[in-house]
């Protein structure tokens, strides 16, 4: 039952039992070389903590894996220290500071230095150079700075070029970027197309279509159809439309009908409106939009022919306007929205007024069409085209409908049919304020030279009224003033129609005659000296001009304008009387005869032409 033979001899009895005493002294059958653990002092065996016996000695001694008691050949109590499995304990160290960041460690060690860069490194410099330089051309060139667009375009070539020889010169062929190269040559086409040199371009396009690596640069036909299209080389443009066109697969609808639109507009060009009608037909129908159908009211206006004329203009109507069928949004909260924007109460929106543009486009498309085929839909009865183009339009235009009205009406007012121009102008009495607004200014004029001069301000009030930058209108009304004798207010109305429309020669020639009955010679002589400049060969500007230079004494420059005046007018009797008055102030009498006479022998029934001679 001894500790020392525990391993061997004692089967059944349980070495861990503590009831039992243990020898502490070695047995004769164990060698004090064998024992598991050392024996401390007064013959004691060493133990751990809380009295278990240490381990792991025997191990390192040369002896087997087993316990410290265990020194026999039967069941051995497997090995239970971890140093065998590599782990060790940490080496601690004495008043080590807490820093799990290693921070205190010290400076970093220098980086090494980058090595030579390496041909694939060079490549890619210079390819980040020639993308730079694409973008800085390409930003020229929307900034309308061709010059520097195509120098720019040139560098980007050059760079491009020496980049590919580095590649083959370095067995870097596979890594050429034909991408690159295209956009490089794309690049520097437009820039050479923008600077007006065709013959660069056409050929820099050329090296682009005719290269079988670039499988869709047949569209670039388009570039080089515009080209010629420019140097007015109709044929060839047509030609390259055309091979651009076998390029579009039939999936790209718009590109192509915008193709259909550049070769109508070249055979136009060339006069051959049939053949330009086929491509604006085959375009209405199959993406129809105003521009393509305002072309082919046109084709059918040079060919004369009225019906295909009506059945343009019919589809040219059917053609929907963005905005104009939208019933989300009332009239009266439209416009209240426009005014907000228009005084800067509310941020502007980029979506009404894209609306109000293409609106605006259309109607001007529109009313553009009616205006040119109105007067030859029936060449026996003018009147007739209108009538037709204005039933047609009143369903869904009502007001280019009444727009077109006013055009009859001053048409009518051209030919001197004054009783059908007031009677189309006077229907408009019967409409609501907005379209008599339309006609106010033109029913004012036609009042005014009825001597209705009530009636005449009124519709003036209202059409100043309804549109306060309406020159013609304010013009108007000053006329009114003037009759009533406000010479002042007058004045007012021609000067802010001035300021409106700064060549607006009634106001000007008004102004100068109210500044004439205000005694203002000098603003009369400035208004009327603008007004020359303006229309440089009016008699009656010439006539006041000499007429004011002879009121303020100047008979030298008087006598130079009337000399001016008799040559736009030779005949006139009244300008050669009142020469011949001039020169009679100025003792000429040689001078004051002839006129005399030449005033006579034009007009001899003036009395006081006669006197004047029978006296001298």
């Amino acid at each position: 039952t001894g500790g020392g033979g525990g391993g061997g001899g004692g089967g059944d009895d349980d070495m861990y039992d503590y009831d039992y005493s243990i020898d502490l002294a070695p047995t004769a059958a164990v060698p004090a070389s064998s024992m598991g653990a050392p024996v401390g002092a007064g013959g004691r065996m060493m133990t751990g903590q809380g009295g278990r016996m240490m381990t792991g000695t025997a191990s390192r001694m040369g002896q087997p894996p087993g316990t410290a008691a265990g020194g026999g050949a039967g069941d051995v109590r497997p090995m239970t220290s971890v140093s065998g499995a590599g782990y060790q304990s940490a080496n601690k160290q004495t008043n080590r500071a807490f820093d799990p960041l290693n921070q205190g460690r010290g400076a970093a060690p220098a980086l090494a230095e980058k090595a030579e860069n390496s041909p694939e490194d060079l490549a890619k410099d210079m390819e980040k150079q020639v993308n730079r330089l694409i973008e800085v051309s390409a930003e020229a060139a929307v900034k309308d700075d061709y010059t520097t667009a195509l120098e720019q375009a040139k560098e980007a070539g050059k760079k491009e070029r020496a980049l590919c020889k580095h590649r083959e010169a370095n067995g870097l062929v596979d890594q050429i970027n034909i991408d690159l190269t295209y956009a490089v040559c794309f690049n520097l086409a437009n820039a050479y197309h923008k600077n007006k040199m065709y013959d660069e371009a056409i050929h820099t396009y050329s090296l682009l279509v005719k290269n079988k690596q670039y499988p869709q640069s047949g569209r670039l036909r388009v570039n080089m159809g515009n080209i010629y299209y420019e140097q007015k080389k109709y044929p060839q443009a047509i030609k390259m439309y055309r091979m651009a066109l076998d390029q579009i697969p039939p999936t790209g609808k718009e590109i192509r009908f915008k193709i259909f639109r550049n070769i109508g507009n070249a055979f136009v060009r060339l006069g051959q409106f049939q053949d330009a009608i086929q491509s604006y037909e085959t375009i209405m129908a199959g993406n129809a939009d105003f521009q393509t159908g305002f072309n082919l009211v046109l084709c059918y206006y040079a060919l004369g022919d009225a019906d295909k004329m009506k059945r343009g203009f019919a589809k040219l109507l059917s053609i929907p306007i963005p905005g104009m069928g939208d019933e989300d949004e009332e009239p009266e909260e439209s416009k209240a929205a426009e005014d907000a924007e228009a005084i800067g109460h509310v941020r502007q929106c980029a979506l009404r007024q894209e609306l109000k543009r293409r609106q605006r486009e259309a109607s001007q498309y529109i009313i553009t069409s009616a205006r040119l085929i109105t007067p030859v839909l029936d060449k026996d009865n003018s009147a007739a085209g209108y009538k037709y183009i204005i039933d047609v339009l009143k369903p869904d235009h009502e007001d280019l409908a009444s727009e077109l009205e006013i055009d009859m009406a001053i048409r009518y007012l051209k030919q001197k049919q004054f009783s059908q121009a007031i009677e189309v102008l006077k229907s408009f009495e019967k409409k609501d304020q907005q379209h008599r607004a339309m006609a106010a200014t033109n029913l004012s004029f036609i009042y005014f030279l009825e001597q209705e001069y009530t009636q005449a301000e009124k519709y003036a009030d209202l059409a100043y009224t309804h549109d306060r930058y309406n020159a013609k209108a304010l013009v108007n009304k000053g006329n009114c003033l003037l009759l009533r004798g406000e010479l002042d207010m007058a004045k007012q109305f021609f000067l802010e129609a001035i300021g409106v429309e700064a060549d607006c020669v009634e106001a000007i020639f008004n102004l100068g005659l109210v500044n004439i009955r205000m005694g203002s010679l000098q603003e009369a002589h400035q208004a009327f000296e603008k007004l020359h400049t303006i229309i440089p060969h009016n008699p009656e500007v010439i006539y006041h001009i000499a007429s004011l230079y002879e009121q303020n004494g100047d008979l030298h420059n008087a006598i130079k304008w009337f000399n001016i005046l008799s040559t736009r007018v030779p005949s006139d009797p009244g300008i050669l009387a009142r020469m011949g008055q001039i020169f009679n102030k100025e003792d000429d009498e040689s001078q004051a005869f002839h006129y005399h006479l030449e005033s006579y022998r034009h007009y001899p029934v003036s009395l006081d032409v006669i006197s004047w001679l029978g006296v001298w």
